[in-house]
């Protein structure tokens, strides 16, 4: 089945055609390669975007919906890791960015807040921590111990983030392929980049995140293409969820759209080696495990309406690779957001491209790929 976020009408944008070598050309047409471009063009470059299939038809369209400030890791674990300045700053940041969506997005974009919910007394122990780390450092969160509605008696506590959003993906992505091209940027679809020293441009920015493997080869070992498969029911009459969701260390995550259905993705660890793929489709066990679970979400076993698959790439510290590759001149990569695609994908996308034009910041030093070679 086709991903639910696709169902969406395309969002109409003019086709802007440019003969020759232009300044940057950019594979991919997710969230990272359409962010790059509209803020190339803005700048007066000469922009063109590839991608093998059409906007947002990859990962920008496969996922959960879900629009989280921060990074992969859990804020407590990232300060012992980058530094406190460095945690702090990465999750100002994400939240800078989430504002730009919203000023973007239009309808596309809620922003409802999310639930991290803990499913044992462990966890609790371990997002108790990341919550005592949020008060130190000054951002805001709030601490559940007895949770609200369903949530009650099924998990062991619970953070609040009351500034997160719930994204229509695809639309947004859309929206932002047309702000790119009133711009002036190119979008070519249905093209294949097999070889980027082949394009006809000055410089070059894979945004491929997951997808693509081996396109840049010095950092093929270093971005994991990982599966993450969902599952939507046909609308419920009565609303269970009111933001997104996310437990067991983000594998599960879910949440109720507008028109009632509930979308459900994770339980990758089921299966967890077989997930470590770029082949985008569902498997059985996986498959048996989410329509499982989305019936004790809801309390009746659930019709479902979508199934789908979507390929994210994942890295070995949890941050994404940003910058120039090393050894490779006027070549460019933003990719591996490890499943938190949809803020930090736009940041990144804005990111290399500030950084293509000369611009620093703090972030570049944490996200150089270089730190893997």
């Amino acid at each position: 089945m086709n991903p639910y976020w696709l169902e969406d009408e395309p969002v109409p944008r003019p086709s802007p055609r440019h003969e020759g070598t232009v300044d940057v050309a950019i594979v991919g047409a997710g969230v990272t390669g359409c962010a790059a471009a509209l803020r190339l063009a803005e700048a007066g470059l000469r922009v063109r975007v590839y991608d093998e299939r059409a906007v947002a038809e990859g990962a920008s369209g496969r996922n959960g919906g879900f629009a989280l400030r921060g990074g992969a890791s859990r804020y407590d674990v990232a300060r012992d890791t980058y530094g406190v300045d460095q945690a702090r700053g990465l999750w100002n940041w994400t939240e800078r960015a989430l504002d730009r969506i919203e000023d973007l997005a239009g309808d596309a974009l809620r922003r409802p807040g999310s639930f991290r919910l803990a499913v044992d007394e462990e966890e609790r122990e371990q997002i108790r921590a990341e919550y005592e780390a949020f008060r130190e450092d000054g951002i805001e969160a709030e601490w559940f111990d007895d949770l609200p509605g369903v949530l009650a008696g099924h998990f062991e506590g619970g953070i609040l983030h009351a500034g997160d959003g719930a994204l229509q993906p695809a639309r947004w992505v859309r929206r932002l392929a047309a702000l790119a091209a009133e711009a002036g940027a190119e979008i070519r679809e249905q093209y294949l980049v097999d070889d980027v020293s082949a394009l006809d441009a000055e410089q070059v920015i894979v945004a491929t995140d997951g997808y693509g493997h081996g396109l840049v080869p010095e950092v093929a070992d270093t971005i994991w293409p990982t599966r993450g498969q969902v599952i939507v029911s046909e609308p419920i009459d009565r609303v269970l969820y009111d933001k997104p969701h996310y437990a067991r260390q983000g594998f599960d995550y879910w949440q109720q759209l507008p028109d009632g259905r509930v979308l459900l993705g994770g339980f990758r660890d089921v299966s967890i080696l077989d997930e470590l793929t770029d082949v985008e489709e569902i498997t059985p066990a996986i498959q048996a495990s989410l329509e499982q679970f989305l019936g004790e979400l809801i309390g009746e076993t659930p019709r479902i309406s979508h199934r789908w698959a979507g390929i994210f790439g994942l890295t070995q510290d949890m941050l994404p690779l940003v910058g120039r590759v090393p050894g490779r001149d006027g070549l460019w990569v933003a990719a591996g957001y490890s499943g938190h695609g949809n803020v930090l994908g736009f940041a990144c996308g804005e990111l290399v491209a500030d950084a293509l034009l000369g611009q620093t910041a703090p972030q570049l030093e944490l996200f150089d790929p270089a730190r893997f070679l």
